[in-house]
């Protein structure tokens, strides 16, 4: 993989990091019961992409 293509990879990853640390956060203080629930981890999912696509921009 190109040096360009890493880059976008790597900005994909920490776009996804920043909407779960967004969402995580709303879910946390605005929300309650199931709701909370559902988006909490949604957020865990694309805190776990953002992760995988860092990982892979690395190798």
């Amino acid at each position: 993989m190109d040096a360009m293509t890493k880059m976008w990879v790597s900005f994909v990853g920490i776009g996804l990091m920043a909407i779960a640390a967004a969402l995580i956060t709303f879910a946390r203080l605005k929300t309650k019961g199931i709701v909370k629930f559902v988006l909490s981890l949604v957020a865990f999912i694309l805190l776990v992409l953002g992760f995988v696509y860092g990982l892979f921009s690395i190798i």
